[in-house]
């Protein structure tokens, strides 16, 4: 019997994954078929690039075409393509990265000043400010733990989760991200959380929310059961860093958080934050010095853009990180580590602009994102909303 084209993607997914480790983020199908992947000798990339072009010549307009442009667009990056680093994440994302008027960033540094006032740099005293909420090392397992199970209930209220969902906690450590939820499939995730770099009080929240509930943990559970078992889309097993789809979820986990914090159960999530950590701090204040902090982010987008179109050194990008972005040299040299491997080098546009995009999208309304949560919402249909 001739496969579906939903197993040929599945299958080339699995097969452009074996030329980069962490290109295929979560793969939870069939296993004979990632077995018989396994198995066979690697498929060069230029096979892949002629597989990927045969599937779109078969596929109309929706989700699962536009997953194959990713897979067409990175397949073509492994066999030698010429295209620039904008093209490439256009090609992958959907979106297409432009440089941010550095007026943006220092608009947010005169938000910035009105609320962390004082004598000294921005960059110091927003470090000072970071530094006063300073997570200690051997309570973050606990204090993560606290949260998510808080946070779990919390997004009962929201969606109905499936019965026997889950997820299990690790403590890692050189990596180059703070934290990632491995979806193992049967509605069970792993999350590990790497704590090479220190956390304040806000960061935990953040991290913990995005990685699990209602983040990317209740996406995932969500559309496994929803899609998966409910529907038969086995396109949904697998999921790929250089596709729309990592738009999408890395704007509900950048939403996530937002959902939570600024709704009736943040105080409970920062109280339980202070007892687990011993750290104390005001809730609407972190949260209104993270609001004014949300535009730096398009300094990362920038910064990849230095690096893999302008011809910038590592060292010149860094220092541009530090300015703008008000890193300190160690969260600008591990952004540097994430920016240039191989499976992350496109990535950075999929936080601000997911959040930007998936809360133009949501605009307030929890049937919203309720909708990506449990749908195959595509970019486009974020393009259009935001005009």
């Amino acid at each position: 019997m001739a496969e579906s084209v939903a197993e040929r993607y599945v299958r080339l997914g699995l097969q452009v994954g074996r030329h980069v480790d962490g290109i295929v983020d979560a793969y939870f199908g069939p296993a004979e078929l990632a077995a018989a992947v396994e198995a066979a000798p690697s498929v060069e990339p230029r096979a892949l690039v002629a597989a990927a072009d045969a599937l779109l010549a078969e596929l109309t307009d929706g989700w699962l075409r536009d997953q194959v442009v990713g897979l067409r667009t990175y397949s073509g990056v492994l066999a030698g393509e010429a295209r620039s680093y904008a093209d490439e994440v256009q090609g992958c994302y959907g979106v297409r990265p432009v440089h941010t008027d550095e007026s943006v960033f220092e608009a947010a540094h005169g938000r910035l000043e009105e609320l962390l006032p004082g004598t000294g740099p921005l960059a110091e005293r927003y470090q000072r400010w970071r530094d006063s909420t300073l997570v200690p090392g051997d309570r973050v397992e606990r204090t993560v733990a606290a949260v998510i199970g808080l946070a779990r209930e919390q997004t009962r209220g929201l969606v109905a989760l499936p019965a026997g969902e889950g997820v299990d906690l690790e403590i890692v450590h050189d990596e180059p991200w703070l934290g990632f939820n491995l979806y193992l499939g049967d509605l069970r995730g792993r999350i590990s959380v790497n704590v090479d770099l220190p956390m304040s009080a806000l960061d935990l929240l953040h991290l913990a929310i995005h990685e699990t509930y209602p983040g990317h943990q209740a996406e995932r559970v969500l559309k496994e059961h929803l899609l998966v078992r409910g529907r038969g889309l086995l396109e949904e097993t697998l999921v790929l860093v250089p596709t729309p789809q990592c738009l999408v979820s890395e704007g509900i986990g950048r939403l996530a958080p937002r959902l939570l914090l600024d709704g009736d159960g943040g105080p409970a999530l920062a109280a339980a934050v202070t007892r687990d950590s011993g750290v104390e701090f005001d809730l609407a204040r972190v949260l209104a010095v993270s609001r004014a902090a949300e535009p730096l982010g398009w300094a990362h987008v920038n910064a990849a853009l230095m690096l893999h179109e302008a011809g910038a050194g590592e060292a010149e990008t860094r220092a541009y990180l530090e300015r703008w972005a008000l890193h300190d040299p160690g969260v600008s040299a591990h952004l540097i580590r994430f920016l240039t491997e191989p499976a992350s080098r496109t990535y950075a546009i999929n936080y601000p602009a997911g959040l930007e995009l998936c809360g133009s999208f949501v605009a307030g309304d929890p049937d919203r994102f309720r909708r990506l949560l449990t749908e195959q919402v595509r970019v486009r249909d974020l393009l259009e909303t935001a005009g």
